[in-house]
Parts: C-alpha cells; structure tokens; sequence
C-alpha cells in the first residue's frame, strides 16, 4: 500500500481477504460463496464467527447449520447506500462497547443507531462521490473497489468508524451530508468522511499481507470476531498514544491508521483550494492534526516495519507539500 489511492492494488488486497476468509469457510465445512457474494460484509462476519467457533474444534452440527443458513441468505455485494441490517446493527453494539461512555445534555448516556437512506440522502450521497470523482479521481476509483456498504448513523456517540468483522461496510453520521455550523458544504464532508472510512478499509486489508507494525503492535488475529475499535484501527497489546482523531489515547496501529487517514484527507482538501473559507479553515485542521500524527509516530518508528516506514515517510512528504 502507498498514500496515495491505487484501485487496482486495492483490488489485490482485497482479493487477499477474500482467499483468507473462503479457506475459513472451507475449514469450517461450510461451503464459500461466488467471489461477488464473499465480498459482502455480512459473508465477512460469518467466516468471523465461524474462525471464533474453530478455536474450540470442529463446529458442532447446530451450529455449522446455522451458519450455513446465514451464509446463504447473503446476497451480491454491491457498492452503495445500505439501510439498516442484522450485520450492520452487531457492528454498531461492538462499536459502542469499544467507546468511552459519554453522558448528553438530558445525563443519559449517548449511544448510536442506524438509520434508513431517506431520498434527499441518496442524492446527496450522489453528490459527494460526484465531486470526489472530479477532484481526486483515483480516490473515488479505490472507495468503489474498497467498500461495499455504506450504512448512516444517527446519535450523538459516533461520528463515524470502520468493522474488519463486517469487512467493506463503512458507517458515517448522517449529519455529514448537510452543511455544517461553520459552512462546510455537505458534498465536500461527506466525500471526506468516504477518504476517512475507506482508508480505514483499505488499511484492514493492506496490513494483513504487508504489516505495518511489528508483530509486537500488529493487532491480533485479524479474522477473529473480535471488535476492531470505533475508530476501525483494532486492538493491540501494548502501547497507548495519544492521536489527533481521538481525545482517549489510542493503539499505535490506530495512530498509524490515522496518519494515512490525515495525509489522504489534507490532499483531498488541497484538491478542493477556493471552495471557500471553510474549505480552507477545515484543510488547516487537518494539516494540523497531521503533523502531529506524522510526529508522534515518527518517535516509534523502531514499531514499525520497513513497510510502515515507508508509509510514515510518503505521508510526511505529502503533508510537508501541502504546508
């Protein structure tokens, strides 16, 4: 993987975690799906459960039933907006247990739903991958080829996060395709918010034939039904950092998943100069954040491996360029 987006390795990558997930149906007995099917991130969840299951042994018969049965009401993936699903709700609840609790104005704990694509919505969805069509064109062609399933969250909890259990799907707050407070265009947040969660993805995948940390820091199995946190960057053993993204310290695997994510996201912004004030004002923010994050990782570096140091240095190369 490099900083910047490449479909077509994109497309080798995934092509990787569909071998690794069909060789967990298959030691499971359960028969994989058409590559078009195995690609959905409900398919991903039940290779998941299934792994989970083959640490005790061999599936017992109700259950391999079960899963089977599941495994066959996937239908096709197919890119675009998803409305609420089984998968989709059991990505949420992990999420929400991955997260700090945070009390609202009214003393009740925040918490995050999915909720359906209303028409306005859709269109604007249309909008956003429009524009970053025209302005970053190789971007927009990896997001087609990286996810799969884009799911709206309402709440206050999330604003927006990445599963590898159910692998493709990206969950963003509806509220990112409308205007914000300050001006910023819905089209242009929400074609952020698609960079953010579909670097994420991409990073999934990439790291699991290419790591970027040492086995020490690499998150553990990667096809376990463990939660990856709501931020989408896993779990590590050891080594807390503080990150730009978060306000509770982070994995050093979700740093570095951050740091491509501010590189992309500062280049994207580049792209969009003289859209206004708060296009500009938002750039800055994220300059901002990326050099921290570049900095921070940069006094870890003995974490990471040759693959992630070259990584580290392409995104210290874009956001100096940016400055």
């Amino acid at each position: 993987m490099r900083v910047e987006p490449d479909a077509q390795e994109a497309v080798h990558e995934r092509t990787q975690v569909l071998r690794r997930l069909r060789r967990v149906l298959e030691r499971a007995e359960l028969t994989p799906p058409e590559p078009d099917t195995l690609r959905h991130p409900a398919a991903a969840e039940v290779a998941h459960l299934a792994q989970h299951a083959l640490r005790s042994g061999p599936l017992a018969p109700e259950r391999q039933s079960r899963l089977a049965a599941r495994l066959g009401q996937v239908p096709p993936a197919a890119f675009g907006p998803a409305d609420p699903q089984d998968h989709l709700n059991r990505s949420v609840t992990r999420a929400l247990r991955a997260i700090p609790e945070r009390k609202g104005a009214d003393g009740q704990p925040v918490t995050a739903v999915l909720t359906v694509w209303d028409e306005r919505e859709r269109a604007a969805l249309t909008s956003a991958l429009g524009l970053l069509g025209r302005v970053w064109p190789e971007a927009a062609a990896e997001v087609r080829e990286t996810v799969t399933e884009i799911a709206l969250l309402d709440g206050e909890a999330i604003d927006g996060f990445t599963d590898f259990t159910v692998h493709g799907a990206v969950l963003v707050h509806r509220a990112r395709l409308t205007d914000s407070a300050a001006g910023l265009p819905g089209p242009v947040r929400f074609a952020e918010a698609l960079v953010h969660e579909g670097t994420h993805t991409r990073c999934n995948a990439a790291a699991l034939t290419a790591p970027f940390l040492t086995p020490d820091d690499a998150p553990g199995d990667a096809h376990s039904d463990q939660p990856r946190d709501a931020d989408g960057t896993g779990r590590v053993r050891e080594l807390l950092v503080e990150t730009p993204l978060r306000a509770d310290p982070r994995p050093l695997t979700g740093l570095f998943q951050q740091t491509v994510v501010l590189a992309r996201s500062v280049e994207l912004y580049r792209r969009l100069t003289g859209l206004g004030p708060a296009v500009d004002s938002r750039r800055a923010t994220l300059l901002r954040g990326a050099h921290q994050a570049v900095d921070t990782l940069g006094t870890h570096t003995g974490r990471l491996t040759d693959h992630g140091k070259e990584l580290l240095a392409e995104c210290d190369g874009l956001i100096g360029a940016a400055a």
